[in-house]
């Protein structure tokens, strides 16, 4: 989950590796580092963000180098701890983003062997079986040190007086920028854009050797060829455009994302047929695979495919898939992965692709990991999404999710065709509730002042209820739970009071009439309640202490425009409480490591 850069060239590497870590934070920010290689390696290093770093660097010059910023896994955020890390003769140098399962046994060899270890870290262990296979030929020494090591690994190595980088990947996302007379090493896109729009995707067990003028790439001794990519985007999509947070813009962003995302899968007349043609319903069963924010879209889309086409669907966390017995999937599999890097998804996929279950994955990153090892994939168009908390993304993976649904939905033509109608007109309707900020961030106002939050909802949007509550706890530190509205009085009611708030999401569906009651019951021990309707709802005004109201949308589109607007609730709730919002504590992005 950490970032990590390397760039050799002709410019000084040093503003370059600075800027490059600037665009990686949200893959981690407890510390940050960079080495710069010249005759011999300069390392400077601490445990803060990497805007402090950048103005007490000394003169570095060089125009080669490394950086990393990290989010910690073996050891505290500590000065000590911040990569890069070095071996004993300070002329070797490694950035590292994974976790070395075998780092203690290969530590104790080490030590036993007479290196000396100063840091906490699994990734100074790779520094130093470097130096002790090294024998004039960087590469070779990195390539006999991997077989080392049990674990998973993006690295990027340096030598003094060698003007090359070494990188190599095993379930960790690693790119290459190339340029011209200069390439650039990256954990992610964001970083290199800069500098150039040309990446190669390295796959697992690529071994590169980065000079200058070339790149080469060699697999299991063999020397191999990597498609270079050209990314669609440039960097002004990765920069805040005015707004005070990523996470504001990119909730501002999604009436954008929506239309972008059905855009690319419906015309005028009929839906884009090979995207969906593999959804063979009559196979009996969905699996959905998915983590975190991912894993409720998966919850919505399970709702949403047993309403419209009447077969039988299965949610799965993938961290939970991967550890526990399961009878053998029957039909279709699909994965959600925002970043199409996140560590257990890529597991399921990997096991499931051993089943010989064909996989449909829906992502946000062309050319991620699991877009080249899935059979089909389903790009959700959302463009770059910096903020840690989700949002853009899991509007995009809904649309996604809609339109594989659709073209199966089990209804006659004229509700088909209302369907359709009613997904192109959601930018509308989301726009009309980043409009109506007013009322929400005066309920993000009452409910920064309390340290519990309940959120409710029933159907299609109990899921809504579980993603609220995450990004409240995300982002404002607040501890929240999203319960299923009719679960309360099996427990949570214990908990509810005066001083415990309850958000809750009321559609206008068969659910509608129960909700009013589970909010009288609410009410009854003295919860405070915000509710989240539709325009017509008069009968919750009686009911509830504050109400956002919604347009009015098909309820299977609900979530749509419920789950805006609470992205909008925690992020004003986060900023009244004076949080950081971008960069909420011990989270990361991208969630490499399992």
């Amino acid at each position: 989950m950490c970032g990590i850069v390397g760039y050799i060239g002709e410019r000084q590497a040093k503003p370059v590796l600075m800027s490059s870590l600037s665009r990686l934070e949200y893959r981690g920010y407890d510390s940050c580092g960079i080495a710069i290689a010249g005759s011999h390696v300069e390392v400077y290093k601490d445990a803060v963000r990497v805007k402090v770093l950048e103005k007490v660097l000394p003169p570095m010059p060089g125009t080669m180098g490394i950086g990393h910023t990290r989010w910690a896994t073996h050891g505290e955020p500590s000065q000590v701890n911040a990569h890069p890390h070095g071996d004993c003769t300070g002329e070797i140098s490694v950035v590292h983003n994974g976790v070395i399962n075998n780092f203690q046994k290969l530590k104790q060899q080490l030590v036993a062997e007479g290196h000396k270890f100063i840091s906490e870290t699994d990734t100074e262990v790779i520094s130093h079986l470097v130096e002790k296979y090294y024998v004039g030929n960087l590469e070779e020494a990195v390539t006999v040190a991997l077989h080392d090591i049990d674990g998973s690994y993006a690295i990027v190595v340096l030598k003094a007086d060698e003007p090359k980088l070494v990188v190599a990947r095993k379930d960790s996302p690693l790119i290459i920028g190339v340029g011209d007379r200069e390439n650039f090493v990256a954990s992610d896109v964001p970083a290199i854009l800069d500098y150039t729009s040309r990446v190669i995707y390295l796959e697992d067990d690529d071994i590169g050797v980065i000079t200058r003028d070339s790149i080469n790439i060699r697999r299991h001794n063999a020397d191999v060829k990597r498609k270079t990519h050209q990314i669609s985007w440039n960097v002004e999509d990765a920069q805040k455009a005015g707004y005070e947070h990523f996470m504001l813009k990119e909730i501002h962003e999604q009436p954008k994302v929506i239309r972008d995302t059905i855009g690319g899968y419906i015309s005028a007349a009929e839906p884009v047929a090979d995207l969906t043609k593999s959804l063979d319903t009559g196979l009996g069963e969905i699996l959905i695979l998915a983590s975190g924010t991912s894993y409720h879209a998966a919850l919505i889309g399970k709702y949403i495919m047993e309403d419209l086409f009447k077969v039988a669907v299965r949610t799965e966390l993938a961290s939970e898939f991967n550890y526990y017995g399961q009878s053998p999937v029957r039909g279709q599999t699909i994965v959600i992965t925002q970043s199409g890097e996140t560590a257990d998804a890529l597991k399921a996929i990997k096991r499931l692709k051993e089943e010989n279950c064909r996989v449909i994955v829906i992502t946000n990153v062309p050319g991620s990991t699991a877009s080249r090892i899935a059979d089909q994939v389903v790009d959700t168009r959302a463009g770059p999404e910096i903020s840690v908390a989700a949002t853009k993304s899991f509007i995009a993976q809904l649309m996604a999710l809609y339109w594989l649904a659709l073209p199966y939905a089990k209804v006659d033509i004229r509700k088909l065709d209302n369907l359709i109608m009613g997904l192109r007109q959601l930018p509308g309707k989301v726009q009309r509730v980043l409009d109506n900020v007013n009322a929400v961030s005066e309920c993000a106002r009452q409910l920064s002042k309390y340290n519990d939050v309940f959120f409710i909802g029933r159907g299609i949007n109990f899921p809504v209820a579980l993603e609220g509550a995450l990004k409240l706890k995300e982002i404002s530190y607040i501890h929240a739970e999203g319960y299923a509205a009719g679960e309360l009085k099996h427990g949570p009611f214990a908990l509810l009071g005066a001083d415990t708030p309850v958000v809750a999401i009321i559609a206008q569906d068969n659910t509608a009439e129960v909700m009013l009651t589970n909010i009288k019951e609410v009410k009854a021990r003295r919860s405070p309640v915000i509710a989240v309707v539709g325009e017509d709802n008069e009968a919750i005004s009686e009911l509830a202490d504050s109400v956002i109201t919604v347009p009015q949308v098909d309820a299977i589109f609900s979530p749509v425009v419920n789950t805006v607007v609470l992205q909008l609730l925690a992020y004003y709730t986060a900023k009244y409480r004076g949080c950081p919002i971008d960069f909420p504590r011990n989270l990361a992005k991208s969630v490499t490591v399992e």
